[in-house]
């Protein structure tokens, strides 16, 4: 089983890539929550170069609510993140975990159907951009 799902984009604009998965969040009840610039980051902190990567990370509040009052430790799983990331061709990827892979280690049958929910919410997404 893979962990995560997969898309890559028409746009080779990095910028309009992140509001294209932003918008489609939206669409789904999400919202970003936080926001990681890695090539900033590793920039600012070890003076590495690398491509642009982000790292969004995205929460439905009523999905998490639902979440966690059937397991209140499920909070480490959020929120659910969003990649977007340009490679060397200039091919802008957008990748998102796959929540039943990330909570199969989680023993807590509540949680089947509402990771099968987010799942397809989060697959919605992916399927939304071009």
């Amino acid at each position: 089983m893979s962990y995560y799902f997969n898309k890559i984009v028409s746009t080779k604009n990095f910028d309009e890539a992140i509001e294209q998965v932003t918008a489609a969040l939206k669409e789904e009840g999400f919202g970003v929550l936080t926001e990681i610039d890695i090539q900033k980051a590793f920039k600012e902190k070890i003076n590495v170069d690398f491509k642009k990567y982000r790292i969004l990370g995205a929460c439905n509040p009523h999905l998490a609510h639902k979440a966690l009052l059937a397991e209140d430790k499920i909070g480490v799983f959020l929120p659910c993140n969003f990649i977007v990331e340009q490679h060397e061709n200039g091919d802008i990827e957008i990748s998102a975990v796959d929540p039943i892979a990330s909570m199969s280690a989680v023993k807590n049958e509540a949680l089947g159907g509402f990771a099968i929910e987010v799942q397809a919410k989060m697959k919605s997404v992916i399927d939304k951009l071009n």
